[in-house]
């Protein structure tokens, strides 16, 4: 199941590496660009919808549309490597074998994602292993629909698997910015207002700080090299983003010049 909005960059990628799937279905969330045309190359299983920036409601569209006892999802720009086909299918094949025993009760299972940015994969920086739990027994999964940063909720039981997901995940500092500020930010920003988030003008500093020691230092972010501190202070600036949001939804808050001297 692939549910995708302008993705012909990636999709023929995508969907040449599920090519062995028994069933492909794709969710078209009114593209502009050619998707629907790459799409029909690969199944006849498409179904157009309204793109609703709550992306996770087409997901789980996509899944009611799925007919057989397991749905592996992805990204229009994810991948699935040969060694995780192979796993896929060896696993799957194993426990439709078994009537009975403990391994015949898996749900789900959680793969491991190389997520390739700005052209390099990110091993450290908090962006790996990354696991995503997409592959889950039809009926069994299904996102929330509260946060765009959901991952699948499985009900049973969950293990993991070895192969890789390939994730091409930002290939420009645009396209970076326009999905972390205009979707992912307000979002984020929603959410903790949603929590009880109660606003302190500190965490204008506080939130890129404490996000750049977590990616750089603590998550080893160094070790990506410059690709590694770019990251760092590009996150940071995302958790910048996300308190301007916050701030926004408190009218543009005043604060005292004085207060900002005293503290």
């Amino acid at each position: 199941v692939i549910s995708v909005f302008n993705g012909e960059k990636y999709l023929d990628g995508c969907l040449r590496s599920v090519s062995w799937a028994s069933e492909i279905i794709v969710v078209d969330n009114s593209s502009k660009d050619k998707t629907l045309e790459i799409a029909q190359k690969y199944t006849d299983k498409i179904f157009t919808r309204p793109n609703n920036l709550m992306l996770n409601v087409n997901k789980n569209f996509g899944f009611s549309k799925a007919t057989n006892d397991w749905i592996l999802y992805l990204d229009a720009d994810e991948r699935v490597t040969p060694e995780l086909q192979k796993e896929i299918l060896s696993t799957l094949n194993f426990l439709a074998s078994r009537r009975s025993g403990q391994l015949s009760t898996i749900d789900g299972y959680l793969i491991p994602r190389k997520n390739i940015i700005f052209g390099k994969w990110i091993e450290h920086s908090g962006w790996y292993p990354d696991h995503q739990l997409r592959l889950f027994k039809n009926g069994k999964g299904k996102f929330e629909e509260k946060h765009v940063h959901e991952m699948v909720n499985v009900e049973g039981k969950i293990q993991y698997l070895k192969g890789h997901i390939l994730h091409y995940n930002y290939d420009s500092i645009s396209q970076f910015l326009n999905k972390l500020g205009t979707i992912y930010g307000p979002n984020e920003a929603e959410q903790l207002i949603k929590k009880g988030y109660v606003f302190d003008w500190r965490d204008a500093i506080r939130f890129p700080f404490k996000e750049f020691l977590s990616r750089f230092f603590a998550r080893e972010g160094y070790k990506d090299g410059f690709h590694g501190l770019m990251l760092s202070l590009l996150m940071a600036f995302y958790h910048l983003i996300v308190f301007s949001y916050i701030w926004e939804r408190h009218k543009f808050k005043q604060i005292d010049d004085s207060t900002l001297l005293v503290d």
